[in-house]
């Protein structure tokens, strides 16, 4: 099969390369999906899981992406609740090859099915930032009904999926970022905007339930004033160092899950979760679309079938 893969865990981008490479295997629990579209994260390749098996062993090459659309072409032996031909999207395990190549090897408790009426291509946007803003608001963030987020970084897709989200579930939505995203936040049903680039924006904000945060540095610090008594700092960018005083602080890492996939694909499918979608690139130029995605707007979308 074709598949884009990285030999230099010192240098990742520069042999990164289409190549020829084997057929997955597909162990008890696996399948083989056969992919149409695919995500992947542009620092990836400097994540030290994406060079070790799962008993830390190197490993290389290394076959780079996590998000996945497409059919089911194998089932292995005591694998259950998927079946050959069926549509699916899932997030895929950081241990293993991953998913810009024609086949792909994934956990079936990774993947959930896709809806005959979505389209694959926007689909493969959804599981790293639906996963990521699902599990920080309510895995985490146990945000309720009625509840207020101050959601840093909104303008990225962690930040719109976690704003969609929230909105969506009846809470009060607070979208920080640099001026220039602040109609696209609010546009996507944030309440108000919060302006990073003002000295004072802590005014601005008040005191929140929650705060989620995809920003890190300085604005991370600063985000444990703002929080009520028994609210919650939750962060995917670093953890946090300031905590607060009468509330939780943590730092997570997305985790693949069948279940919150499935409530994140539901509401796309009803219209009320929009992925971000930046561009869409064949299997061919995915090594390029590495090297000058960073700072980027939107999900790079690779299409292999």
């Amino acid at each position: 099969m074709r598949a884009v893969r990285g030999h230099d865990r010192d240098a990742p981008l520069d042999d990164l390369v289409v190549e020829e490479a084997p057929y997955p295997y597909a162990g008890e629990g696996d399948v083989v999906v056969k992919v149409r579209a695919a995500c992947f994260t542009p620092d990836e390749l400097t994540w030290p899981a994406s060079w070790v098996d799962r008993a830390g062993r190197p490993r290389s090459p290394v076959v780079p992406g996590h998000e996945v659309s497409g059919e089911v072409a194998e089932v292995a032996l005591g694998t259950t609740g998927l079946s050959v031909g069926q549509r699916v999207i899932g997030l895929t395990d950081w241990n293993r090859d991953g998913t810009l190549a024609e086949y792909v090897s994934v956990e079936a408790r990774n993947l959930t099915p896709l809806p005959a009426d979505l389209d694959p291509v926007r689909a493969a946007a959804l599981p790293m930032p639906g996963l990521t803003a699902w599990q920080g608001l309510f895995t985490h963030g146990r945000l309720g009904i009625g509840q207020s987020v101050l959601v840093h970084g909104a303008g990225g897709g962690v930040g719109m999926a976690a704003t969609q989200l929230a909105r969506d579930a009846g809470a009060r939505v607070l979208g920080s970022g640099r001026a220039r995203s602040r109609d696209r936040v609010l546009e996507l049903g944030a309440e108000e905007f919060v302006d990073l680039e003002q000295p004072a924006w802590e005014e601005a904000v008040g005191l929140v339930d929650l705060v989620f945060d995809a920003v890190g540095g300085t604005v991370l610090d600063r985000s444990a004033a703002v929080l009520r008594a028994g609210g919650a700092l939750i962060s995917i960018s670093r953890p946090p160092t300031v905590r607060p005083e009468n509330g939780r602080a943590m730092y997570f890492i997305v985790e693949p899950d069948r279940d919150d996939l499935a409530q994140v694909v539901d509401r796309h499918r009803q219209g009320r979760l929009r992925p971000l979608v930046g561009s869409v690139r064949p299997l061919a130029e995915a090594p390029d679309a590495f090297r000058t995605k960073s700072g980027t707007a939107g999900k790079t979308v690779v299409t292999v079938a």
